[in-house]
């Protein structure tokens, strides 16, 4: 601008413009308007380009500010109500053609323009008694978002003419998207009481069928939909949606397919057929769907995204993050691709890089609690414990903890404040299994106030109460919370690590810490003896909790047969829940036999379990909380372990002087470590904890 004056970079423009060098005249108009940010020819060009580029909306406020700086201009009139005529803004239009006239400025042109919108039917100036007027008034109204508008356009349409069939049903439509379901179901109704065969009238009913949950309603609509139109392919695809979230998956395949022999382009209905295929468990097919989606589709970032986490079912990790990475190169905004990007990136023991997926996750969405909860994993796991104890205490955010969380009108304990001549109320959060664990972390509070309560699972208080006597421990009771003043402070159980990290990492083997009731220890010895001369050796394989998400951390009974076939052994059962068709496979498979106590109940009475634990001379198990309670006791403990597990790490291990951990990785296989545990028992040297002797 430094060589040219405003009105040679117009005219340059100009030239520009008519030569079709559009981006040199719009570099010339942006030009003039940053020196003179409301010129009206500037402002007025720039529209028109902008019209030309096909960005329609956002040429309106050039000629808006052209108009305003000089509105005796009729080209600027007429550019500002063409435009708005191609966005089928048609009252908008209206409304500036008459403030033209009232201005005074009028032309062939505008003739022209208000000729066209009435020939169209368009002209929204109110005739009375004109259903259509109100009818096409309620249609423009609905394409500029004005809802509330468009439904009295429409409500008038039907006082004047009750059977419009079509005002029923775009009335409906507008409904829908209010979210007022029932009634635009009984808008729908009313147009296909006027008009039977109206096939798309059926299928937007069924769409706010399906969004109030009536599943099965929602499918008759459809099929009504297709009996009027066969080759309907959106009510096929959406009825596979519908069948899908019912669990008729082979139905619902079926649904897509027929959606795509109709329109084999459809690449929604290949993505979504994908994720059918995928929650049957048949993978290769379900990516075989993505990969057709992405043919049709390069760009679907979706496709990527859910073709990674069938690949990450396959424990094809690599391949999945790959997956992950290509969907956020199409949308780096794509949350969930982040977060399960984290999942695949932790399970390949890439901690850093995982840890930065949940960062990534959290950019984006700062409050999305999976991602800091796994994001806690992720640096508990990698020993960043100061972070992911920090992190950890976004568990309190997730909807499930929100009811099991604890409402005092005493404060949770900062850590800081002095404790000397307080009252502390400790209280668990979680399972059994973790209420034992961090039991072994009370001494810690316990050692700096006057008087430490814990209140914990009805079950656990005879076991704790014996392993601490000077703590108070009671069963939880929740219903007086809010007007409890027996304590100063408060702390949920799985927060006391983070105020203790010092005297956790401290270098020196923990010791026991739960003491069993010698009565009952001295009983299972007896009783073990009366089974052989051991070494007896206690066995716990699966949790009752066997989800997809938790398989993992479980091998097959078969990957135990290194241990259960080491010779000379007794082996005892520990598991406390589904276990007799193991042990009859067992058996059935090696001729070894796993004794089970039927007296004992291994569920409920832990204080029994306990003084069984203490009473063996070994204790074999997979993450579960018989570990806790054998490690706890000072039995020797071999852990069979997932390496990449969430579980592994100081908060959720198991504590004791003598446990030994055997590790696999993601993708390695269970029987390895089980072989190891195996050549452990058989090297080292255990003095039996029974009568009968060592080995």
């Amino acid at each position: 601008m430094a060589k040219l004056t405003i009105n040679q970079a117009l005219q340059k423009g100009v030239d520009a413009h008519k030569a079709g060098q559009v981006h040199e005249a719009h570099r010339l108009y942006a030009a003039i308007l940053k020196v003179q940010p409301k010129h009206p020819d500037a402002n007025h060009n720039t529209g028109l380009l902008t019209v030309g580029f096909g960005k329609i909306e956002l040429a309106l406020p050039f000629f808006k500010t052209a108009l305003k700086a000089n509105p005796r201009n009729e080209q600027y009139w007429y550019s500002h109500i063409v435009a708005l005529i191609k966005l089928e803004r048609f009252i908008d239009a209206k409304v500036l053609l008459n403030q033209a006239k009232s201005k005074g400025i009028k032309g062939a042109d505008f003739e022209q323009l208000e000729q066209k919108m009435n020939d169209a039917n368009k002209a929204l100036s109110i005739k009375p008694n004109n259903a259509d007027t109100y009818y096409n008034m309620g249609n423009a109204l609905q394409k500029q978002n004005k809802l509330k508008e468009a439904i009295e356009a429409y409500k008038k349409a039907l006082a004047i003419k009750p059977d419009y069939a079509n005002a029923h049903y775009n009335m409906g439509n507008v409904l829908q998207r209010q979210n007022k379901l029932e009634e635009a179901i009984e808008a729908y109704k009313k147009a296909l009481a006027i008009k039977p065969d109206y096939a798309d009238a059926y299928y937007n009913m069924g769409l706010a069928l399906h969004d109030q949950n009536k599943l099965e309603e929602a499918i008759e609509a459809y099929n009504k939909a297709l009996a009027i139109k066969p080759d309907y392919a959106e009510a096929y695809m959406i009825m596979g949606t519908s069948l899908k979230e019912q669990g008729k998956l082979e139905e619902a395949i079926e649904a897509y397919n027929k959606a795509l022999a109709i329109k084999p382009d459809y690449v929604d209905a290949y993505s979504d057929m994908g994720n059918a295929l995928q929650e049957q468990g048949k993978l290769e097919e379900a990516i075989e769907a993505y990969n057709k989606a992405l043919t049709i589709k390069p760009d679907y970032a979706t496709a990527y995204y859910n073709m990674g986490i069938a690949l990450h079912d396959q424990d094809k990790l690599e391949e999945a993050i790959e997956a992950y990475n290509k969907a956020l190169t199409i949308k780096p905004d794509h949350l969930d691709a982040y977060f399960n990007m984290g999942i695949a990136l932790h399970n390949h023991g890439k901690l850093e890089e995982a840890i930065k997926a949940y960062n990534k996750a959290l950019s984006i969405k700062p409050d999305y609690v999976d991602a800091h909860q796994n994001l806690s994993y992720s640096l508990l796991n990698s020993g960043r414990l100061k972070e992911g104890f920090e992190e950890y205490e976004w568990r309190w955010k997730n909807a499930k903890s929100l009811t099991t969380k604890r409402q005092f009108s005493k404060p949770m304990w900062d850590g800081k404040k002095i404790l000397k001549g307080k009252k502390v109320l400790l209280w668990c959060e979680q399972g059994v299994g973790d209420t034992i664990n961090w039991s072994s972390k009370l001494p810690l509070i316990a050692s700096k106030a006057d008087h430490c309560i814990l209140e914990c699972q009805e079950k656990l208080v005879p076991l704790l109460s014996r392993a601490f006597p000077n703590l108070e421990i009671k069963a939880e009771d929740r219903r007086q919370d809010s007007k409890r003043d027996d304590f100063d402070f408060h702390l949920p159980m799985g927060s006391l690590y983070k105020h203790f990290i010092s005297e956790i990492t401290a270098k020196t083997r923990p010791n026991a810490f739960l003491v069993p009731d010698p009565v009952r220890v001295k009983f299972w010895r007896k009783r073990l003896e009366s089974l052989g001369n051991g070494p007896f050796i206690g066995v716990s394989w699966k949790s009752a909790d066997m989800s997809p998400k938790r398989l993992p951390n479980y091998a097959s009974i078969s990957d135990w047969l290194p241990v259960f076939t080491i010779p000379g052994m007794t082996f005892i059962n520990l598991q406390y829940t589904d276990f007799l068709d193991d042990i009859t496979e067992i058996k059935n498979d090696t001729g070894v036999t796993i004794h089970n106590f039927d007296d004992l109940d291994h569920y409920n009475d832990l204080e029994d379990v306990a003084a069984l634990c203490a009473a063996l001379d070994i204790v074999v198990s997979t993450k579960i909380t018989v570990p806790l309670i054998s490690a706890g006791v000072g039995t020797v403990t071999k852990l069979a372990n997932w390496r990449q597990s969430s579980w592994n790490n100081i908060l959720l291990n198991p504590v004791g002087p003598l446990v030994d951990m055997f590790e696999k990785n993601t993708l390695e296989p269970w029987h390895e470590v089980f072989n190891a545990i195996a050549e452990d028992i058989m090297t080292f040297p255990i003095k039996s904890n029974s009568t009968s002797g060592s080995f």
